[in-house]
C-alpha cells in the first residue's frame, strides 16, 4: 500500500477479496490478531504503521490463518476507536469496521502513515520491520522525529499505566501555594481542578502526563524507574566499594531534590570560619548547597528520560560530580548557554514554585555561588550519551594521613583535621566550639593527635595551638603569624 489517507470506499472487503488477504498471511502491513484482550499488541501495531506504511489489522483470525471471528456489540467498536485514540500520541483515528466472513465477526482497523511522526502507544514508539513491531530506542526516536521535522516533547506524553488516581492532590495544593508565593499566579477560581491541570499540561486525554506524574505523582517511581536520583558518599578519591554512605532518592523531582540536599548536607564538611568584619564565628560548608541545588534541579529537568539510567551525585573526598543521562541541546554549550529546555514543562514547573530564579541563568548561578565562597568554578564534562559537572573541593589534600591512623580517630577528630586543612591552626576553645564537647575532651583528642603525630603543638599559654604535622612550611609559617589573633581563644 502506498502513503494516502485510507477513504471511506475502501472500508469493506467483499468475501472472495478477503480471503485472499488472509491467505497471503501477515506482512509489513497486514497484521492479525485472535481476539479484542490483545489491545496492547493492537496498539502496538497501530503505532508501527502510523510510524511506518498504511496497513490493516484483522481481528478474529488466528495466526493460523483460520478465521474464528470475535464477540461484538453495540459498543464494542467506539469502545476500541477511544482505547486508541486515548492511548496515543499524536492522536490516531483509524477506520474500523465489521465485515462478515463465513458468518463470523471480523473487525477490520485500517491505519493511514502519519504525517507527523514519532507516533507513540503508551509512551513507547514503535515501526514495522517484516511483519513484526520493532520497539525504537530513544535515539531512533529523535532520528524519526528529525525526519519528521518534530520536537519529541517526553514530558508532554500521557505516562503509560496512570490514571488520575495516581495524582496526589495535596502536592497539587502545595504547587499552587508556591506558586502563588514565588510568581504572584493565583489559580483560576471559575475553572475546575482537572480543567487547571490540563492547562498546565499535567494532563492530556483526562490522564497524567509525564510531567504530571514527576511532579504531583503519588509515586513516580511506579512508572518510571529510571526517575531516581541515586546520591553515594566514596571513601577517599575513587569510585570503590563498600562506600561510606548512599541514598536512593524516590517520589515527585521537589522530593528528590529535598532528600539529596539533606543527604549532601550530613555527607560534606562543615567549617567554622572567622568573618572579616568581625570576630564572629561563621560556619559554611566544603561547597555552596544552592550551587549543588541548581546542579541537582538542572539534572533532574533537562536529562533524557527515554535514556535508562537515573541521575547520580558522587562526593568523594576532593569533589563532587553530578551525572545525568543525555546532553546538552543543539546549539548550548556551558560556555555559551541559553534557556532552550529539554522538558519545557518541567522546566515551567520548577520556575513556577521558585526551585530557579530566572530562565537560563543556571550555570552562571552556580559559577558566581563558587566563586563568591572562595571555591573554584565548577566544570563540565561531556560525554555522547550522558553530561558531569564537577566541584572541586577547596580542602588541599597535601596533608596526607594515613588511612589506618584516620579509622582509630573518632568523629571530633576527624571534623577537627578537616577544620584545620582549611583554617590551618586549632586552638582547645574552637576545638571545644566545633565539636560541641568539654575542654576535657578537647585536651585528651588533641593530646591523642599530638601523640599520634597527626597535629603539632606551637606557642605556649594562652597562645597554645596546634597545626597539622604534615602541613607545609608555608602553612606552618601562616600558622605562626597567626598566634596573636588567636590569644583570646
Amino acid at each position: 500500500m502506498d502513503k494516502k489517507t485510507l477513504s471511506g470506499s475502501e472500508r469493506g472487503f467483499k468475501e472472495k477479496e478477503f480471503k485472499k488477504l488472509i491467505e497471503k498471511g501477515e506482512s509489513r502491513t497486514l497484521e492479525c490478531k485472535e481476539s479484542l484482550s490483545l489491545k496492547n499488541e493492537i496498539g502496538e501495531t497501530i503505532s508501527g504503521f502510523s510510524n511506518t506504511c498504511n496497513g490493516i489489522i484483522l481481528i478474529g483470525i488466528k495466526d493460523s490463518g483460520e478465521i474464528k471471528g470475535v464477540q461484538t456489540g453495540k459498543k464494542t467498536i467506539e469502545e476500541l476507536a477511544n482505547y486508541i485514540k486515548q492511548n496515543t500520541d499524536n492522536q490516531v483515528y483509524p477506520d474500523i469496521n465489521v465485515n462478515k466472513v463465513n458468518d463470523k465477526n471480523i473487525i477490520i482497523i485500517k491505519v493511514s502513515e502519519a504525517d507527523e511522526k514519532p507516533v507513540f502507544f503508551r509512551g513507547k514508539v514503535y515501526m514495522r520491520v517484516g511483519k513484526s513491531n520493532h520497539k525504537l530506542s530513544a535515539s531512533e526516536i529523535r532520528k524519526l522525529a528529525k525526519e519528521s521535522g518534530k520536537k519529541v516533547c517526553w514530558d508532554g506524553q500521557v505516562c503509560e499505566g496512570a490514571g488520575l488516581e495516581d495524582v496526589d492532590g495535596g502536592k497539587i495544593k502545595k504547587y499552587l501555594e508556591y506558586r502563588e508565593k514565588y510568581r504572584n499566579i493565583s489559580k483560576d477560581l471559575k475553572i475546575s481542578l482537572n480543567k487547571f491541570l490540563e492547562n498546565v499540561k499535567a494532563v492530556k486525554n483526562k490522564k497524567p502526563t509525564n510531567a504530571g506524574i514527576l511532579f504531583f505523582g503519588k509515586y513516580p517511581q511506579k512508572f518510571m524507574t529510571n526517575a531516581r536520583l541515586r546520591v553515594i558518599r566514596f571513601k577517599g578519591t575513587k569510585i570503590i566499594h563498600p562506600t561510606l554512605d548512599s541514598a536512593n532518592c524516590e517520589g515527585t523531582i521537589w522530593e528528590m531534590i529535598d532528600i539529596a540536599e539533606d543527604f549532601i548536607r550530613k555527607n560534606i564538611r562543615l567549617f567554622g570560619t572567622r568573618t572579616e568584619k568581625s570576630f564572629q564565628r561563621e560556619d559554611k560548608f566544603e561547597y555552596p548547597i544552592k550551587a549543588l541545588r541548581e546542579a541537582m534541579i538542572n539534572a533532574l529537568i533537562h536529562r533524557n528520560y527515554l535514556e535508562t539510567g537515573d541521575v547520580r551525585v558522587f562526593i568523594f573526598d576532593n569533589r563532587v560530580e553530578i551525572i545525568n543521562p543525555g546532553t546538552f541541546p543543539k546549539g548550548v554549550t556551558p560556555k555559551k548557554p541559553k534557556h532552550k529546555p529539554v522538558n519545557e514543562i518541567l522546566s515551567q514547573f520548577v520556575y513556577d514554585i521558585g526551585f530557579v530564579d530566572k530562565y537560563g541563568s543556571g550555570i552562571n548561578l552556580m559559577k558566581d555561588l563558587c566563586r563568591q565562597q572562595g571555591n573554584k568554578e565548577p566544570f563540565y564534562k561531556l560525554h555522547s550519551l550522558e553530561t558531569k559537572i564537577i566541584f572541586e573541593s577547596p580542602v588541599k589534600e597535601s596533608t596526607f594521613i594515613e588511612e589506618n591512623v584516620l579509622e582509630e580517630l573518632n568523629e571530633r577528630q576527624r571534623k577537627a583535621i578537616d577544620y584545620l586543612k582549611i583554617n590551618k591552626t586549632i586552638t582547645n576553645k574552637r576545638y571545644c566550639s566545633i565539636c560541641r564537647t568539654d575542654r576535657a575532651t578537647a585536651f585528651r583528642d588533641l593530646r591523642e593527635l599530638e601523640y599520634k603525630e597527626v597535629v603539632l603543638r606551637q606557642g605556649r599559654g594562652r597562645s597554645l595551638h596546634y597545626v597539622l604535622c604534615e602541613a607545609n612550611s608555608e602553612a606552618n609559617s601562616e600558622a605562626n603569624s597567626e598566634e596573636v589573633n588567636n590569644k583570646n581563644e
